[in-house]
């Protein structure tokens, strides 16, 4: 279904993982994609390559979302390249080092998790807003959406990785504030939160997730694909759920509905 070949959409963290799953949703749907992450290019040439089946057009754009010289760097390279932004979708994160109690957490820990999950895409998306502003300001049927990444981790509570939870659960914040903010100008604002779902970041405890979701963690006894947030994803950018910015969207496999 190629419908968006005109429109531009910047993926933090897309060349892997659940970044790559939405990544290749927007692909499939005819997005040219600006794709973000911290690996050389000389390592990201099969994920791209995949992509530029279904792409207009694709391009890598390598940084930390938590530094703001990288932040604009890639930015600059976007407009360069396309001249234009209709979609941010901000997930690129990290797991803690080491899942610490939080009666044993570090600083450095709390320090790391706050700067990449949480501060980095905060001001990138307002780096980013100021430009869809500036495109709607220029031209009144300029259409422009933002998609914060989280997870359950927002509400549910895990108190080996604090700082995690922390970080996410400013994630939904923000997303509530920028909706606010961005409203006049039309630019809709979500997040989701996937659950457990199958990617790098999660191989290290699959075994327990195994358990859990045999035991009926969760409601669909499965783990959750980067394609089932990729969807998601596809479908908001679209704009199929216009009249409902700021909402929250729980890719969870029906795990966080509370039980008897």
């Amino acid at each position: 279904m190629t419908t968006s070949h005109n429109k531009t959409a910047f993926v933090t963290g897309g060349s892997r993982g659940i970044g790559f799953g939405i990544a290749q949703s927007l692909a499939a749907d005819g997005w040219r994609l600006a794709i973000n992450g911290m690996r050389p290019a000389s390592d990201v040439q099969e994920p791209l390559a995949t992509l530029r089946k279904s792409s207009p057009e694709v391009i890598y754009v390598r940084g930390d979302v938590s530094s703001a010289d990288d932040r604009a760097a890639c930015l600059d390279q976007i407009r360069t390249a396309f001249g234009q932004l209709n979609l941010l979708v901000n997930n690129a994160g990290i797991a803690p080092r080491v899942r610490a109690d939080i009666l044993e957490a570090t600083a450095e820990s709390f320090d790391e998790m706050i700067n990449v999950n949480l501060k980095g895409p905060y001001f990138l998306t307002q780096a980013v807003a100021a430009w869809m502003i500036e495109q709607r300001q220029a031209d009144t049927a300029f259409d422009g959406a933002i998609v914060n990444i989280s997870s359950i981790s927002a509400e549910v509570a895990s108190t080996n990785r604090g700082d995690y939870c922390l970080a996410r659960a400013g994630t939904s914040m923000a997303t509530k504030l920028w909706a606010v903010r961005l409203a006049e100008f039309g630019i809709r604002v979500y997040e989701i939160r996937p659950g457990i779902i199958a990617t790098d970041m999660t191989a290290g405890v699959k075994e327990k997730y195994d358990r859990m979701i045999a035991d009926g963690l969760t409601l669909e006894p499965r783990w959750g694909q980067p394609e089932d947030v990729g969807r998601a994803v596809a479908a908001l950018a679209r704009g199929e759920f216009r009249y409902a910015t700021g909402q929250v969207v729980n890719i969870d496999g029906g795990m966080t509905i509370g039980r008897l």
